[in-house]
């Protein structure tokens, strides 16, 4: 399973990359795996500001339907549109082609109550 080191996870399988000031985000490996064939993902809070842990988004998969947690607060700046014609690109590639939202970052002290790519190995093992 792919858990890259360089990146933040959360307890619910978030993954946030930092940019500068902003975030990238999407679902880990296990998550895609997990859930299966991902068939649509919607995200209709572009431009809102957005607490941490509240609901972005959500993915559906062939047998399930998923929340999607800010791991962080900020507002969401952009929606991956590929995904609206090609979802299946969160199954081939979560950490690239395959990532949800970006994110300005509005409180960097959050990002410390994050888990590491050991931790989440940990979580998930």
């Amino acid at each position: 399973m792919n858990i890259p080191s360089d990146l933040k996870f959360t307890k619910d399988h978030e993954w946030i990359r930092i940019e500068g000031d902003e975030a990238v985000i999407g679902i880990t490996d296990f998550a895609q795996g997990e859930l299966g064939d991902i068939v649509f993902v919607e995200i209709e809070t572009e431009g809102e500001e957005l607490d941490q842990e509240e609901v972005f988004g959500t993915v559906e998969a062939v047998k399930t339907v998923s929340d999607l947690f800010m791991p962080i607060c900020g507002e969401v700046l952009a929606f991956n549109e590929e995904l609206e014609d090609a979802p299946e690109k969160v199954n081939e590639d979560p950490y690239g082609e395959g990532w949800m939202i970006r994110v300005k970052i509005d409180e960097p002290s959050q990002l410390d109550e994050l888990l590491s790519a050991e931790q989440y190995q940990d979580l998930i093992a």
